[in-house]
């Protein structure tokens, strides 16, 4: 199973950004947490890095619906999306925790519905981006 879902757009990562973040509360997602990954390795290791930033997508509901069943969910919360600039500079990469992990980690066949679902937004995630 992969762990992720990619697409990579030929627009800047900075149009990009915003563009997810839109594309995720059309699904019900809000941004729970945001970490510039492009500042903590300048600052931690000095590092330089291309344009980075992981984002926390939650889905209240579906999170409650997660947790309900079986707490250790709370782990694998919330969806992480990573948004980069591509290596080239010529575009952005997007890439989508797979939902279907928070069934498959846990081997509980009560979150395969949850999962499904979440997989079902974070795909219309993706192809809204494409647009």
């Amino acid at each position: 199973m992969n762990i992720a879902r990619t697409i990579t757009l030929s627009q800047p990562y900075a149009e990009v950004v915003p563009r997810v973040r839109e594309a995720l509360a059309g699904q019900g997602f809000g941004v729970l947490t945001e970490i510039d990954m492009t500042a903590t390795m300048k600052q931690k290791r000095g590092a330089e890095i291309e344009d980075f930033v992981i984002l926390g997508a939650c889905n209240p509901e579906l999170a409650e619906r997660a947790l309900n069943i079986d707490r250790r969910v709370g782990v694998l919360l919330p969806c992480n999306v990573a948004v980069r600039a591509t290596s080239d500079g010529t575009g952005t990469m997007v890439q989508l925790m797979n939902p279907q992990l928070l069934a498959a980690a846990t081997d509980n066949p009560d979150l395969a519905p949850i999962a499904e679902e979440a997989d079902r937004r974070m795909s219309a995630v993706l192809a809204t981006l494409q647009q």
